[in-house]
């Protein structure tokens, strides 16, 4: 689905017509993908930029066209975030160093993290 923005912030119910999801959906993928975070309005609302719409098409894409689940599309925009440096480098745009430290995750994030990891261990344990 390709979107062509007309407006520089959208509201979660006009994002919630483009997806074709509820509103609960979006609150929870916020939660669940550290790279998505709309910034709120003086009122307190949820605003969202054409380039968080653009990771929300994908996000939507990754779960309900290409079946991966939230673990694994998060795996995969982690793949192509790391990509991207490396291809702005080619394009004379600047990247940003991803070796610094990560900030310290709420400890539900951290679990996340940690549930991930151990799949990702008993991954490779049983093609071992």
């Amino acid at each position: 689905m390709q979107f062509t923005p007309k407006k520089l912030y959208y509201r979660i119910g006009e994002v919630c017509k483009i997806l074709g999801v509820e509103a609960y959906v979006l609150r929870y993928w916020e939660t669940e993908f550290p790279s998505l975070a709309p910034r709120k309005s003086k009122a307190g609302q949820r605003v969202y930029r054409p380039k968080d719409i653009e990771l929300l098409l994908t996000i939507r894409r990754l779960l309900y066209e290409e079946g991966f689940t939230i673990a694994g599309a998060r795996r995969q925009l982690a793949r192509t975030t790391r990509a991207e440096p490396a291809l702005g480098r080619a394009s004379g745009k600047v990247a940003v160093d991803k070796k610094s430290p990560p900030a310290p995750a709420a400890p539900a994030q951290r679990l996340n993290q940690v549930r991930e990891e151990l799949e990702n261990i008993l991954t490779l344990l049983e093609r071992g």
